[in-house]
């Protein structure tokens, strides 16, 4: 069995796939990334004897993410690249998702943008608000940084004790504005406000930051589709706001079955792609 590698190397979590010749992707893994260079090697030997792969059935080992700036040498001498990561981001998304136009929005620490039209893929921006937002700030106000914590406390919050909504300050609607639209993110909310109201609402604005940024990104390009990869896609709230901002602007978010991996996945593709 051949099979291509790749490795998302990340600030702060290394993802590993395999793309069979077949085109399947082969058992993602995420492994929490202390340090870069340990991270890799502890999950890619990890990663291998968990799926019984052979040194000898890796035809290429395909490098990407941050982190992947550290290694400059053959990962257990297998033949070693690396690929650029807005493309990966481009490739992976399109792997899951069939789609010739569309905006890619990487969720990670911070947020990238990549548009992708047809074979045309590139990086076009992006904001300093992600994962990294959402750890720092719950760090600092409910003192954990475990978004998985964050979001089961977020579940038993109400978003109005936190956020402005339209119908607070209006009696009527506002053309393009329902009710239930958000006026100001937090400015609700009390010095009093429960754990549970700080979560959802350090969540909420996060997401909607993203959504936000990602739609302005797309405006002159008629795109409106908005696949949405990295591992912030996997909070369960992601569903409630795409909703919301998807009636808002009439636009469609999409979540693929490997948005978490997708970068990684995209870093192998390019080697197959290549080839």
């Amino acid at each position: 069995m051949a099979i291509v590698i790749g490795i998302d190397v990340g600030i702060s979590t290394t993802k590993i796939v395999g793309i069979a010749d077949s085109g399947i992707v082969v058992s993602p893994i995420r492994i929490k990334a202390t340090d870069p260079v340990s991270s890799l090697y502890g999950a890619f030997g990890k990663y291998l004897y968990d799926n019984h792969i052979k040194l000898s059935d890796v035809e290429r080992v395909m490098l990407t993410g941050v982190g992947s700036a550290y290694i400059n040498s053959p990962v257990y001498g297998l033949p070693t690249e690396k690929a650029e990561e807005f493309i990966a981001d481009g490739l992976g998304a399109r792997h899951d998702i069939n789609l010739e136009r569309m905006m890619v929005v990487s969720m990670g620490t911070g947020t990238s943008i990549i548009k992708c039209d047809h074979d045309d893929i590139r990086h076009i921006g992006g904001i300093g608000v992600g994962g990294g937002t959402l750890q720092g700030l719950s760090r600092l106000l409910l003192q954990t940084d475990d978004i998985k914590q964050v979001s089961t406390l977020a579940e038993a919050g109400n978003i109005a004790n936190i956020n402005v909504l339209i119908g607070d300050i209006s009696a009527h609607p506002l053309p393009g504005l329902p009710m239930d639209a958000i006026a100001s993110l937090w400015g609700n909310a009390k010095s009093n406000a429960s754990p549970e109201d700080i979560a959802i609402g350090l969540i909420w604005m996060v997401l909607q930051s993203i959504c936000s940024a990602s739609i302005l990104s797309s405006l002159g390009s008629g795109i409106k589709d908005f696949v949405m990869i990295g591992h912030l896609s996997q909070l369960p709230q992601c569903q409630r706001v795409f909703l919301a901002t998807e009636k808002l602007y009439n636009v469609c978010f999409h979540v693929p079955e490997h948005a978490e991996f997708c970068t990684a996945i995209g870093a192998a593709l390019s080697y197959k792609n290549k080839k």
